[in-house]
């Protein structure tokens, strides 16, 4: 990929294990040099693009949809499951039909996640607990609430059994969802913004290009991509590997079906349409 300086297109990294496959390959093929890259958190990147401070990059699905009018989603790449996701969980003291009124922690980092843990305890097992947001840090949560929400490399931990007391229940949200809706879920699309593809359409489609370029050669050597995350994290090239294959890295029919599916049943509450409009680049 090729890029005048300055028309150097601001792209987004979210700074979770469950990206790495998407931006491994960026590194291996010099691309990165084509980019100006910020690392950040799901919910800061995603404030990011919608403010215009940059051009393209993931956002969480809830964010996405509120923005949908201002957004294209890049097709076949985003990060999702169907069924298990492995780093988006529910930890609980009691099973989740007994949440009712008790106290649970929302992990501050994915609006997407808590929106979906929140649909299921309401919808799937008819309770209301009393939220309330805090930092992701699983030890202090429970030590503070009944049940936390919590992704990432907590929420993967907290599927590993890597826990502050053996007696808490893990519950996986992807699993979760696809046990009740039989459709897979989309946490984050990638997007760019329509003002920039406006000024940018080449531009955009080669940063498109170029991430599934990237997503297709880290699925092929996985064990390479595995063996270099765990020279950095707790976690062994074993759980890795199995953990980014667990991941689904598409967006396509079946993945959009599933994107509709929350949509509708989340759009009234959550400040969007039920049937909004998602806009694919073509």
């Amino acid at each position: 990929m090729t890029a005048h300086p300055r028309s150097r297109p601001r792209v987004g990294h979210i700074q979770f294990l469950n990206c790495l496959p998407l931006y491994w390959g960026l590194v291996h093929t010099g691309t990165l040099l084509d980019l100006e890259l910020t690392r950040d958190t799901p919910e800061k990147l995603s404030e990011q693009l919608v403010n215009g401070d940059l051009d393209i990059g993931p956002i969480t699905l809830l964010e996405f949809l509120k923005n949908a009018d201002d957004l294209v989603a890049l097709p076949d790449i985003a990060v999702g499951c169907d069924g298990h996701v492995m780093s988006c969980e529910i930890v609980s003291r009691v099973p989740l039909e007994e949440l009712d009124g008790a106290r649970v922690a929302l992990g501050s980092t994915s609006r997407t996640s808590v929106r979906l843990a929140q649909l299921l305890l309401a919808e799937r097992f008819g309770v209301a607990p009393d939220y309330y947001t805090c930092a992701p840090d699983l030890d202090r949560m429970m030590a503070e609430a009944d049940a936390a929400v919590v992704i990432g490399d907590v929420g993967l931990r907290a599927y590993l059994r890597n826990l502050p007391e053996d007696s808490l229940h893990v519950y996986d949200l992807g699993e979760l969802w696809k046990e009740w809706t039989g459709l897979p879920f989309v946490f984050a699309v990638w997007a760019a913004r329509k003002d920039y593809l406006a000024r940018e359409p080449e531009t955009v489609h080669e940063v498109h290009k170029a991430f599934l370029s990237s997503r297709d050669l880290s699925l092929q050597e996985i064990g390479k991509v595995a063996e270099h995350a765990a020279r950095y994290e707790v976690f062994e090239p074993p759980v890795l590997e199995r953990y980014f294959t667990t991941l689904d890295f598409r967006f396509s029919e079946r993945q959009l079906e599933g994107v509709t599916e929350f949509a509708r049943r989340v759009g009234d509450s959550s400040g969007f349409a039920p049937d909004v409009k998602v806009e694919l680049l073509r």
